[in-house]
């Protein structure tokens, strides 16, 4: 998976989102709780994971996503991008300032170590 290289280098903080519903606009970030933050290496080890994420095929699920991640910079003004992650169709799509049309949607596949990885990681900074 690629992310937004200059958004990656300018991310100070990453909130974990548990998904609740899909957004009523594509400009706006998905509604749900945030479960967790993290800062410093923990942020940037959690961004390598994303990064290393294999590509896929796209599958049929009508994009069910339950988890996004929303890199912040120093500020902690506006989200640099907001990457919601359904495992289920294998989708992510992307959104922010950051995000060039070309990232806003791609596709990975749910059952590589990295991916398997990450949902573990959210799941643990679920309550």
């Amino acid at each position: 998976m690629q992310l937004p290289s200059e958004a990656v280098t300018a991310t100070a903080l990453i909130e974990v989102v548990r998904i609740s519903a899909l957004p009523t606009r594509r400009d706006v970030p998905y509604p749900g709780t945030a479960v967790a933050h993290w800062a410093g290496s923990e942020a940037a080890a959690a961004l390598a994971l994303i990064d290393s994420l294999p590509g896929s095929e796209q599958q049929r699920c009508g994009f069910s996503p339950g988890w996004s991640v929303r890199a912040y910079e120093d500020s902690l003004d506006l989200a640099l991008f907001e990457a919601a992650f359904c495992f289920t169709c294998h989708e992510v799509r992307m959104q922010g300032t950051t995000v060039p049309p070309a990232l806003a949607t791609q596709f990975f596949d749910p059952d590589t170590l990295p991916a398997r990885n990450l949902l573990s990681l959210f799941r643990k900074a679920a309550p």
